[in-house]
C-alpha cells in the first residue's frame, strides 16, 4: 500500500468518502473512542456507512462526570455498538498503590501502561482490526503532525483519521448540521498537557 499516493488521492475527498474508501477495503473494521470533545463527529460520520461497527472504547476510570453523561447521551442517540475495556485495577484501589503520577514522576509510565496501553491493546488483540478509525487532527501534537489521512500503526493498522484537516471550527459546524452534542470537561490523567501524545498512536 502506497500511503503517499493514496494521502494525495484522499486529501480531495469529503471526510464520507474517505470513510467509504476505508470501509471497501476493511474486513474487520474498529473505530476507537474515548468521548473526548468532538469525538461524536467520528463516530457519527462511521456509524452512518456501518452502523454495527465495533467502537472501542478504552475508559481510564479517571474521566469528568460530564465526560460519563456525555458518553451515555452519544451511545444513546447514535446506537453505538460499544466495546468497553477498563484497567484490571480500581481507581480507588491504585489510589492507595501508585496514586496519580505527575509527568516528571518515574512512575508515570507504568501509570500510563495500566490506565491506556494494557486495556488497548487488550482489545486490539481482542478484535485484531485491519482498519481503525480515529478522530486524530493535524496540529494536535507534533507526532500527529507527521502523520496523514491514513497512516499505520506500529502493529501494521492501518489508521484512517478522516477529519484529519478539519479545525475545531469545521467540527463545529458539522456538529450543529448533525445535532449532535459536545462537550470540553475532559481530564486525560496520562497526558495533563492538551499538546502531549497519549501514547496509543505513536
Amino acid at each position: 500500500m502506497n500511503l503517499e499516493h493514496i494521502n494525495k488521492e484522499l486529501q480531495q475527498k469529503t471526510p464520507e468518502e474517505i470513510v467509504t474508501w476505508a470501509l471497501s477495503i476493511a474486513k474487520k473494521p474498529v473505530v476507537t473512542t474515548n468521548f473526548r470533545p468532538y469525538e461524536a463527529a467520528i463516530l457519527n460520520l462511521v456509524t452512518k456507512q456501518d452502523e454495527n461497527i465495533k467502537v472501542i472504547w478504552c475508559d481510564t476510570g479517571y474521566n469528568t462526570p460530564q465526560t460519563y453523561r456525555h458518553a451515555e447521551e452519544v451511545i444513546h442517540q447514535l446506537q453505538l455498538n460499544v466495546q468497553l475495556y477498563v484497567p484490571k485495577q480500581t481507581v480507588a484501589h491504585r489510589n492507595i498503590t501508585l496514586g496519580l503520577p505527575t509527568i516528571e514522576d518515574p512512575n508515570h509510565a507504568l501509570f500510563t501502561e495500566q490506565v491506556k496501553l494494557e486495556p488497548f491493546n487488550r482489545a486490539m488483540a481482542e478484535h485484531q482490526p485491519d482498519v481503525w478509525f480515529t478522530n486524530l487532527r493535524k496540529g494536535q501534537t507534533a507526532f500527529r503532525d507527521s502523520i496523514d489521512i491514513v497512516s499505520k500503526s506500529k502493529d501494521g493498522i492501518i489508521k484512517v483519521s478522516p477529519f484529519y484537516h478539519w479545525s475545531d471550527e469545521d467540527l463545529d459546524t458539522y456538529l450543529t448540521d448533525n445535532n449532535l452534542p459536545n462537550e470540553f470537561k475532559y481530564f486525560d490523567p496520562t497526558k495533563v498537557e492538551n499538546n502531549r501524545e497519549c501514547g496509543l498512536h505513536i
